[in-house]
């Protein structure tokens, strides 16, 4: 059995609507009103996230800050932006960080550089998908060539 497949096996890994599979290893019992939309959220929350080479976290935004953490695998190549500018980071083994902030609102995607990287994403206030929003054809048009293959 591949390193992959044990590593879907062992954390039951789902697919996620963004690309790659995930699974929620934490949920702070303590909730706070979001400081964005008011709405009640927990004061962190954790996922496990596993990206296999060729596939993507699609360009998308939460409304709160994401710290991401590489703990297997290759380095994660990190994109951030405002929809028409974009930067990428590459973070984990031998690059200068393991972990990488995406501000609330940013847009953002992610690749291994790879066979695979396992990392995990903390979202504070928690991660909830009413707080999840995938870039759409229209924003699509502005993202410069180069950045395309993560919408």
């Amino acid at each position: 059995m591949s390193r992959i497949q044990q590593l879907i096996d062992h954390y039951r890994l789902q697919p996620h609507p963004e690309g790659g599979h995930f699974v929620q290893v934490f949920q702070s019992r303590m909730t706070l009103n979001s400081p964005v939309n008011g709405a009640i959220r927990p004061g962190a929350t954790h996922i496990y996230f596993l990206l296999q080479r060729g596939e993507r976290s699609r360009f998308h935004q939460v409304l709160h800050d994401e710290l991401w953490h590489v703990y297997e695998g290759a380095p994660l190549r990190l994109i951030r932006g405002d929809g028409q500018r974009f930067e990428a980071t590459t973070i984990g083994a031998g690059c200068d960080d393991y972990f990488a902030v995406v501000h609330g609102g940013q847009w953002q995607g992610a690749e291994s550089t790879g066979d695979y990287t396992l990392c995990g994403c903390t979202v504070a206030p928690g991660f909830d998908f009413e707080d999840f929003t995938m870039m759409s054809d229209a924003q699509a048009k502005e993202v410069p060539p180069d950045w395309r293959h993560f919408v």
